[in-house]
C-alpha cells in the first residue's frame, strides 16, 4: 500500500532507523577520535617527559657537581737559589732584562735574615747585547741606558749599583763626573778624578721605592778637559764603564698561591731573569694524542717566550728536579698513573676523574689542575681528562689566549670550547700587511707595538726606526714608494739640516729642511728599491738638525731642536706572491710551515715507536715554530708513520723526525733527492759515496713534497741519536738557526763534548742538491715577465727569430703583389 507520495509505508518506517544508525556511527567515530587523541596526547606527554628527562640528564652532565674546594690553594714555595743552580742559568738569560744574573759568591753571607732568603743576585752589565765588552761614553755629555726587570714573587730588601770605570787622563777632575740614575731619578755620582790607568769603583745604594716591574739604569758622563772651552768632538773626552759592573739585589722569594687567574705564571714569568725551565712527564706509552697535545702546548710556550731562553726536558718521575724547574703533566690518568698519587682537587679512581658526586666526568670534558711536588718547591700543571678528546680540549683552552684569560681558581673543567678560526695564510702580524696601500700606523716599532707619532730631539738625535719586514713570499717590483710625513722645529740652520730615509742602513732618499721657522706635515716621497726590502728589514728616518745659532765654546745649542715622524706616513707597494722552494733560509722566518700562522697546514711525523730523542726533537722544533708565529690558536698535528693519512700527505707541509734507520718518510733519502743517508754509516751526494767509521752528525734536509708540488718536506735526521741532539741544538740556538740556507745542512761537532752554549760548538755545511721550483699566484702577464727575467738569454734569440719570420712574411707578400 502506497501513500500519496508514492512511497510504501515500510520505507517510511525504516527512515528513523537509518538516522539512528548514522547518529550511532558518528557517535562511535567521535568516541574513537577522542580516545585516539587522548592516547596520542598521553603518548606525547610521555615523550615530552622522556625528552625533558634527557635534557635534564644532558644538563646534569654539563653542569655536574664540582668537588668541594680545599681549604687553601696549593702554595708554591721556591727553593733557595744555590750558587750552582743560579750559575747554570746565568749562561742564557732573558734579553728582555738585558742584564745577566749570577750569584755573588763572595758575599753570600751578606744580609740574609731568614731561611727563605736567597743569596744576593748580581746582574752583570756584560750580559747585555748592547754592552758586550765595551761600554764607552764620549763627548762633553754622554748617556747610556740599560733595562732590567723585577721578577714576580721577589720582595727586594736592598739593592745597589756597583759601577767600575776608567777614564781619559785629560779630564779635569773638578769639572768631570759620572752620574747614575734609576728610572730617571739620580741615585748618586762620583768624580772622574782617577790617575792614569787606574780603575775606580763606585757603590751606590738604590732606594727601594724606585724599583718597579720594568726598570732602567742610566749612566751619564759629564766630561771637560779645558777650563774655558771643551770641544765635544775631542777624542780625549772619554770614559768607559767596565763590563763587569753590576746591580746587586738582596731579595726574599715570596710563597705563591697557585691560581689560573695568574696563568701562565709561575710556569712562565715575563719579568723573570732566569731562563724558564719546563719538565714534561713522559706517559706510560707515547702515542699520537700525547705528542700532538704536548707539541701544541710547547708551541704556545715558544710564543710566550719569544726571544727569552726556554729550557725543556723530559722526565720519567716526579722525584728528581733542579732549582727553578716547572712540571707539566699531560695525559689521561691511564697514561699518567702518577696523578692518583698527587693531592688534587678532583678524585681519581680506576683511572677516571670523578666529579663531586663520585661519577666519572664525560670523556669530552677537559680538566686543568694546579698542584705542587717535591714538598711544594716545584709547581705542577696537570692537563688531563677521561679521554684523549678531553685532554685535547684542555690543552686547546690554554693555547687560545682569548679563552685562557677567563681562567681562575686551582682547577678548571673545560666543558665547551670553540676553536679560533684559521687566519689568512699571508696575515702575519709582525710583517707587512697583505694590502699594498697602508699607513705607518699599521706597522710596529722595534718594541712590537703599533707605531705612533715619534719625536726625537737634539743635533745628535737618534733615528726613528720601525720594522719593515716583507712576507717570505713577497717579490717586489719597480714602483713601490713611501710618502713620509714629518714635522720639525724652528731655529734650525736650513743650509745644514736634512731628513733622510734608510733601509737597513742604505740611504734611499733625503730632503733639505728649508725653513728656519719650522714646518708641519711636510712630505717626502721616496722610491723603495725592489731588491732592498727583506724579511728582516728596518727603516730609519734620520733627522740631521743643526742649530741656527752659532755654537758656543765648540758646543752647539740644540735643546730646542726636534723632528717628528707622523704615523699617517703612507706606503704604496708593487709586489707579487712568488717564492722558490725548497729553501731552508725561508725556514728561518717559519715559511712555509707558519703559513697560516696557526700552523694548520703543517704536520710532524715521527717513527711508530718514538724514542726520547725523537720526542725532544719534536719539542724543540715546535718551540721554534712558536717563536716564529703569532696567532690565537695552534692547530699543529703530529702523526706516527703508520697512521699518516694520505689526505694529510697531499695537503700539508711535512716535517719528518727520526734517525735514518727508523725515519718515517723514506722519500727524503731516495736516490733522486740528492744527499742520502744510507746503511752502514754510508753517505751519498751526486756520484760520490763514502762510508765512515762512525757518523754522529745531524742532517737537516728539505725537498719539494712528492705528493704536492706546492708543499715541502723537511727531514730532521742523522745516523744516531747524537745526530738528533745536534739538530736540536741548531734549531734552538739562534746563532746557528739563522745561518740555515740552501736545501741541505750537514752538522758536525767541532770537538767532543762541546757545549750547546758555545757558538763555535758546531760547523755547518750547506748543500744545494735539487733544483728549485717556483710557487706563485700571479697572472699570465706576470708569469710571462717572470719567465723572461729567469730566461733572459732567450730574449735576443727570440728577437732574431722574430725578425727572420717577419722578413719572410714580408718577402712572400711582396712576391704576391708583384705577381
Amino acid at each position: 500500500m502506497k501513500n500519496r507520495s508514492g512511497h510504501s509505508s515500510s520505507s517510511r518506517d525504516r527512515r528513523p532507523l537509518r538516522r539512528t544508525s548514522l547518529l550511532r556511527s558518528l557517535f562511535l567515530c567521535g568516541i574513537g577520535l577522542i580516545t585516539g587523541c587522548v592516547i596520542l596526547l598521553s603518548q606525547d606527554h610521555k615523550l615530552g617527559l622522556v625528552t625533558a628527562q634527557g635534557v635534564k640528564q644532558e644538563q646534569s652532565i654539563r653542569e655536574f657537581k664540582l668537588p668541594s674546594s680545599p681549604a687553601q690553594a696549593p702554595v708554591y714555595r721556591p727553593e733557595l737559589a744555590s750558587a750552582i743552580a743560579v750559575a747554570s742559568t746565568a749562561e742564557s738569560v732573558s734579553p728582555l732584562a738585558q742584564l745577566a744574573i749570577e750569584p755573588n759568591s763572595e758575599k753570600k753571607s751578606e744580609s740574609v735574615e731568614a731561611t727563605n732568603s736567597n743569596p744576593p743576585y748580581e746582574l752583570f752589565f756584560n750580559r747585555s747585547p748592547v754592552i758586550g765588552n765595551r761600554f764607552r761614553l764620549e763627548g762633553t755629555y754622554a748617556e747610556a741606558r740599560l733595562g732590567f726587570t723585577r721578577p714576580r714573587g721577589w720582595k727586594v730588601k736592598s739593592a745597589k749599583a756597583v759601577i767600575r770605570f776608567q777614564h781619559s787622563p785629560d779630564l779635569l777632575k773638578d769639572r768631570s763626573n759620572l752620574i747614575v740614575r734609576i728610572n730617571d731619578t739620580s741615585v748618586g755620582s762620583v768624580p772622574l778624578n782617577l790617575k792614569q790607568a787606574q780603575i775606580g769603583e763606585a757603590v751606590i745604594n738604590v732606594p727601594m721605592n724606585l724599583i718597579q716591574d720594568f726598570n732602567e739604569i742610566s749612566v751619564v758622563a759629564q766630561q771637560q778637559n779645558s777650563p774655558n772651552c771643551s770641544n765635544p768632538k775631542d777624542k780625549a773626552l772619554w770614559s768607559e764603564v767596565l763590563p763587569d759592573s753590576k746591580l746587586v739585589f738582596n731579595y726574599q722569594q715570596q710563597p705563591i698561591a697557585l691560581d689560573f687567574g695568574n696563568y701562565p705564571f709561575p710556569f712562565f714569568d715575563s719579568l723573570g731573569l732566569d731562563e724558564t725551565r719546563l719538565s714534561y712527564l713522559l706517559p706510560a706509552q707515547v702515542g699520537e694524542d700525547w705528542l700532538t697535545a704536548t707539541s701544541r702546548f710547547q708551541t704556545q710556550m715558544g710564543r710566550l717566550a719569544d726571544f727569552r731562553p726556554l729550557k725543556t726536558q723530559l722526565v720519567k718521575d716526579v722525584k728528581s728536579f733542579e732549582w727553578n724547574d716547572r712540571l707539566v703533566i699531560i695525559g689521561t690518568p691511564q697514561e699518567q698513573p702518577v696523578l692518583k698519587t698527587l693531592k688534587l682537587p678532583f678524585t681519581i679512581v680506576n683511572n677516571q676523574v670523578l666529579d663531586g658526586n663520585k661519577a666519572a666526568l664525560p670523556e669530552d670534558v677537559g680538566v686543568l689542575m694546579l698542584a705542587t711536588v717535591k714538598d711544594g718547591s716545584v709547581p705542577a700543571l696537570i692537563v688531563t681528562g677521561n679521554s684523549a678528546a678531553g685532554v685535547a680540549k684542555a690543552v686547546q683552552f690554554l693555547i687560545q689566549p682569548q679563552n685562557s684569560k677567563i681562567g681562575t681558581g686551582q682547577a678548571i673543567t673545560v666543558n665547551d670550547l670553540t676553536e679560533a678560526p684559521s687566519p689568512n695564510p699571508r696575515e702575519w702580524s709582525r710583517y707587512l700587511p697583505t694590502r699594498n696601500a697602508f699607513n705607518l700606523s699599521d706597522l710596529k716599532g722595534l718594541d712590537n707595538k703599533p707605531f705612533k707619532d715619534v719625536t726625537v730631539r737634539g743635533s745628535s738625535a737618534p733615528p726613528v726606526q720601525f720594522n719593515f719586514r716583507a712576507l717570505p713570499d713577497d717579490s717586489f717590483l719597480r714602483g713601490s714608494s713611501m710618502n713620509l710625513h714629518y714635522s720639525y722645529s724652528a731655529q734650525i740652520n736650513p743650509r745644514e739640516s736634512t731628513v733622510e730615509v734608510r733601509i737597513d742602513g742604505v740611504g734611499v732618499g733625503s730632503k733639505k729642511l728649508s725653513s728656519d721657522s719650522g714646518a708641519t706635515n711636510e712630505t717626502l716621497n721616496v722610491d723603495l728599491p725592489q731588491n732592498l726590502v727583506k724579511t728582516n728589514s728596518i727603516i730609519d728616518v734620520a733627522f740631521k738638525l743643526t742649530p741656527k745659532q752659532a755654537s758656543k765654546c765648540g758646543q752647539g745649542i740644540d735643546e730646542q731642536l726636534w723632528g717628528t715622524v707622523h704615523a699617517d706616513t703612507s706606503f704604496n707597494l708593487k709586489r707579487e706572491n712568488s717564492v722558490q722552494l725548497p729553501d731552508l733560509q725561508l725556514m728561518t722566518t717559519g715559511f712555509p710551515f707558519t703559513a697560516p700562522q696557526d700552523l694548520s697546514k703543517t704536520a710532524i711525523v715521527l717513527p711508530d715507536a718514538p724514542s726520547q730523542s725523537d720526542v725532544m726533537t719534536l719539542i724543540k722544533f715546535s718551540e721554534r715554530l712558536g717563536r716564529l708565529s703569532q696567532a690565537n690558536t695552534v692547530k699543529l698535528d703530529v702523526y706516527t708513520a703508520a697512521n699518516l693519512p694520505e689526505a694529510i700527505k697531499k695537503d700539508r707541509n711535512l716535517v719528518g723526525i727520526g734517525i735514518r734507520e727508523r725515519f718515517p718518510l723514506k722519500e727524503v733519502f731516495e736516490p733522486n733527492q740528492g744527499f742520502r743517508l744510507m746503511g752502514a754509516f754510508m753517505r751519498q751526494s751526486d756520484q760520490a759515496q763514502i762510508q765512515s767509521l762512525s757518523d754522529a752528525g745531524g742532517v737537516i734536509k728539505s725537498i719539494v713534497s712528492p705528493w704536492n708540488r706546492d708543499r715541502v718536506l723537511v727531514a730532521l735526521s742523522g745516523q744516531a741519536d747524537t745526530g738528533l741532539k745536534q739538530v736540536q741544538d741548531v734549531i734552538s740556538n739562534d746563532v746557528w738557526f739563522y745561518q740555515l740556507q740552501k736545501d741541505t745542512v750537514l752538522i758536525n761537532a767541532s770537538q767532543q763534548n762541546s757545549s750547546s752554549l758555545d757558538s763555535n760548538a758546531y760547523q755547518l755545511q750547506f748543500l744545494q742538491q735539487s733544483s728549485q721550483q717556483r710557487v706563485e699566484e700571479i697572472g699570465l702577464v706576470a708569469k710571462t715577465r717572470r719567465f723572461l727575467q729567469d730566461h733572459w738569454f732567450l730574449v735576443p734569440v727570440g728577437i732574431i727569430a722574430l725578425s727572420f719570420l717577419l722578413y719572410g712574411i714580408a718577402q712572400l707578400y711582396l712576391k704576391r703583389v708583384a705577381g
